[in-house]
């Protein structure tokens, strides 16, 4: 879904702001590499446009609204709408447990799904447009090469650019790949060339506590938990 911010009745405020994603610790999602606009024009002042401008649309499912009340008594009214979005790119889970699929059809774009928290995550349909192997390698050796592949990412903030390749795939299938990520962050991003349609479908769920202070299977919580 895509958010649209209107319906602004202003009274006096020192910092009116709108950002095209979510800004956390520093920050940003989505990244600088897989949004469309640089990160400058990803800000919209309402102060500095003297309200010309009353509604924005947001690129994904999140946006951030940035303000400072002058005095008490003083503020605004926001209204917020979504739209229909049939090929959803860049979306975080409003939930800690759910089952998605990211499509990205014959455009040249990354799409990224973040998930909030440790999760238990199992790809059950990948959909690419080559034949290039399955890959469950260390970052070193990826799938960078291929053109359109799906990253599983882990860390500790909120960029999908700063994070830490855990796995990658390259090679569609039907079945199960399932793993347990103990990062406080978990992102399913797909990257696409624009010559094929591709699709992932995934599901999560939370882990609990005891499952990340007894790590076991198929598990990477050591990557973004070393005191485990």
């Amino acid at each position: 879904m895509w958010t649209r911010l209107d319906s602004l009745n202003w009274r006096p405020v020192v910092i009116w702001r709108v950002f095209d994603g979510w800004i956390l610790k520093g920050e940003k999602f989505p990244s600088s590499q897989d949004h469309p606009l640089p990160t400058t024009e990803r800000y919209v002042d309402f102060c500095e446009s003297g309200l010309s401008r009353r509604s924005v649309r947001s690129s994904q499912n999140v946006a951030m609204v940035f303000f400072r009340v002058h005095k008490a008594g003083n503020g605004f009214t926001l209204t917020i709408k979504t739209d229909p979005n049939l090929f959803p790119c860049n979306v975080i889970s409003q939930t800690p447990n759910g089952k998605f699929t990211l499509v990205v059809p014959h455009q040249h774009r990354n799409c990224s799904f973040s998930i909030i928290y440790p999760v238990v995550i199992k790809i059950s349909d990948l959909t690419l447009g080559h034949l290039n192997g399955l890959q469950w390698k260390k970052p070193s050796a990826g799938c960078g090469g291929v053109g359109d592949f799906v990253e599983l990412l882990g860390g500790t903030g909120l960029d999908p650019s700063k994070m830490m390749l855990l796995a990658d795939l390259c090679y569609p299938f039907h079945g199960s790949a399932q793993m347990k990520v103990g990062c406080d962050n978990t992102v399913v991003r797909l990257v696409s060339s624009g010559r094929h349609i591709n699709r992932v479908t995934f599901e999560y769920r939370q882990l609990e506590a005891f499952e990340l202070e007894n790590p076991n299977g198929n598990s990477i919580g050591e990557f973004c938990l070393p005191s485990l």
